[in-house]
């Protein structure tokens, strides 16, 4: 059992900047607030004043997959068929990829990972904890989403290759014919699926789960391409964030008016292609204030993961709000992606993911000083760089 005693408190659930303490039982939030008097025997840390926040979440990235610096070998992308829903992110993941250790370091104790964007439907993603004691205990969830896309990438991947799809009208053509196949299989697996001479599709058999509910991460940039993947959603009847979304902020009430639940970003770095030209940190003020359900999010490896304050902060700078911002790589990320009935706020229920800053993480200066995943410090600052009181009761 463990007691963080005096934090300042941004539980994402109704307390924010309140001074209060958090009660850890078997690696789960028992008590927020006023936890009443400290059982016996427990572990007491006193945060003495300091802010303290849910584990960050990452919402969409490549990491385990494609690691930054060549740390780990890259398999992100398939590349050999436009449409491959039987991939499993999972498969490629190396759970030893430096840049988990980073991402813990800096707060990041969840992240949605999996497939490129070279693919217009990729495989699926995992959402899993970027600490603990093996694989298996991290994982959240094995297959959170599928991974589809448009735009450019598939398009210049295959298109280059004299392959289809070599225009946009195919990137969509291709994804409308994958999912109406889907959807025959699915109702024939529905009606036929225990008869012997059911005709078993490994691939369709994958996507067909997006007809009963499962999540599909959409990466689309420019605004035609996010108006075409509402279009096909909406046809199909699809769960469904858009994630990039770089254009979304220029038709904001069309977002608003289909309930689009979007993960934007990255926007640090330069404009590297046609399509991110109107990328803008003034973005997220502007679909703050259509009311649309946003993450934040790095990509990472395209801006490595231990800039996801920096690039937070720039955001506020530019107009976001700072209650917001916070919600958006917490709570916001965790409900976009699903996962949020185990982390994104502290609440009693819910995971023991909790970061004590030793300073606030939208100051320029920002640090972890105590990062917790499911109870279990796995990470603190070196003796002499935190003045974090533990005692033993």
């Amino acid at each position: 059992m463990l007691l963080i005693k005096n934090g300042n408190l941004i539980t994402m659930a109704g307390i924010y900047e309140q001074f209060g303490d958090i009660l850890v039982e078997n690696g789960k939030i028992s008590k927020v607030g006023d936890v009443g008097p400290v059982p016996e025997g427990c572990t007491v840390i006193d945060a003495a004043g300091r802010t303290v926040t849910p584990g960050l979440i990452e919402g969409h990235c490549h990491i385990g997959l494609n690691g930054s610096g060549g740390s780990v070998e890259n398999d992100v992308n398939e590349n050999t068929s436009p449409a491959l829903p039987g991939l499993r992110g999972l498969d490629a993941l190396k759970p030893n990829d430096p840049a988990f250790d980073v991402a813990v370091r800096h707060g990041v104790t969840t992240v949605v990972t999996g497939p490129g964007s070279s693919d217009i439907i990729g495989g699926t993603f995992v959402a899993l904890k970027t600490a603990g004691t093996d694989l298996e205990s991290r994982i959240i969830a094995s297959e959170i989403s599928i991974k589809m896309a448009l735009g450019e990438n598939p398009k210049v991947n295959f298109g280059k290759r004299s392959k289809a799809p070599k225009t946009r009208m195919m990137n969509a053509a291709i994804m409308r014919e994958q999912l109406f196949k889907a959807r025959e299989y699915y109702n024939n697996y529905k009606a036929n699926g225990q008869n012997s001479d059911f005709s078993y599709d490994f691939h369709l058999h994958s996507l067909m789960r997006v007809f009963d509910g499962m999540r599909v991460k959409i990466h689309a940039h420019q605004a035609d391409d996010i108006q075409t993947a509402i279009r096909i959603a909406n046809e199909f009847g699809l769960h469904y964030s858009i994630d990039h979304c770089s254009e979304g902020h220029l038709f904001p009430d069309e977002l608003a008016q289909n309930n689009v639940q979007c993960l934007i970003g990255p926007t640090l770095g330069g404009k590297s292609k046609f399509e991110t030209r109107n990328k803008t940190f003034e973005a997220a003020k502007i679909l703050e204030k259509a009311g649309i359900t946003f993450g934040i999010i790095t990509d990472a490896p395209v801006i490595p993961i231990e800039y996801q304050l920096l690039q937070l902060a720039l955001y506020v700078k530019n107009g976001l709000s700072r209650q917001t911002a916070l919600k958006c790589v917490t709570i916001n990320s965790a409900i976009i992606t699903d996962i949020d009935s185990r982390v994104g706020s502290l609440e009693p229920g819910k995971d023991a993911d909790i970061v004590i800053w030793d300073v606030d993480p939208l100051d320029t200066m920002g640090q972890a000083g105590i990062v917790m995943i499911d109870g279990q410090i796995a990470y603190e600052r070196k003796a002499g760089e935190s003045n974090v009181d533990y005692q033993k009761l």
